[in-house]
C-alpha cells in the first residue's frame, strides 16, 4: 500500500469563518466542468416546494468500470455537482467513512462552501489504479476556480484526490465496495 503524505483534507475551501446559511440562493447559478466533452453543467434552481425529488443518478459503482479508474473518476465528477447545487451534504457524504475522512462535520463542511460565489472544478484523468492485500487506490487531478462572494476575487487552486475502496471481498459492505474520497492534496494556486 502507497504511503500518502497528503493529509490536509479538501478543509482547505472551508478556510475563513462560516457564512451563515450556506445554501445558495435560488437565483444563484454555480458551474462545474465535468472534465467531459460536454459544456460546464449549471446547477438547476432548487425544486418547488411539494415538487417530487428528481430521480437520481446512477451510482458510479453500478458501472461497467466499478474496478477501474473511470468510475472513480465519476465519483469526483459527482463530489463537484453536489457541491456546484449546493447539496453538500450529499458531497460531504463522498467522502470515506461516511464523511469521516474530511475531518469535518457535515455542517461544517457545507460552511466552508459559504464564501464562494462561483465554485468550477475540471476533473482530470485518473491515473493508474493501485492494488494490494484487497484494497484500490486511484490518484484523479482536479483543478477548480471560481470568484469570492467577498468582492468578486477570483480563486485558484490545483491537487489531487486519492479516492479507495476494498475489493470484493467477503465480508466487504456495499460502502466498503465504492469509491470513495479518503485524502484531498488541493491546494490554493497562484
Amino acid at each position: 500500500m502507497r504511503a500518502v503524505a497528503l493529509l490536509v483534507p479538501f478543509a482547505l475551501a472551508g478556510c475563513g469563518e462560516p457564512a451563515g446559511d450556506v445554501t445558495p440562493p435560488a437565483n444563484e447559478v454555480r458551474q462545474i466542468d465535468t472534465g467531459s466533452d460536454q459544456p460546464n453543467v449549471e446547477a438547476p434552481a432548487p425544486p418547488a416546494a411539494g415538487a417530487p425529488p428528481a430521480p437520481a443518478a446512477p451510482s458510479a459503482d453500478s458501472q461497467p468500470d466499478a474496478e477501474g479508474g473511470e468510475a472513480a473518476a465519476a465519483v469526483v465528477r459527482d463530489y463537484y455537482a453536489r457541491i456546484a447545487r449546493g447539496d453538500y451534504r450529499g458531497a460531504w457524504a463522498l467522502w470515506e467513512d461516511a464523511g469521516e475522512a474530511s475531518d469535518m462535520s457535515a455542517d461544517a463542511f457545507a460552511a466552508s462552501f459559504g464564501k464562494y460565489a462561483e465554485y468550477r472544478a475540471s476533473v482530470g484523468a485518473p491515473g493508474r489504479v493501485d492494488a494490494g492485500a484487497g484494497q484500490r487506490y486511484v490518484t484523479i487531478p482536479v483543478e477548480i476556480a471560481g470568484t469570492l462572494r467577498d468582492g468578486g476575487a477570483p480563486f485558484a487552486m490545483a491537487g489531487e484526490l486519492i479516492l479507495h475502496k476494498t475489493a470484493d471481498i467477503p465480508g466487504a459492505t456495499v460502502e466498503q465496495r465504492s469509491w470513495r474520497i479518503r485524502e484531498s492534496g488541493v491546494r490554493p494556486r497562484p
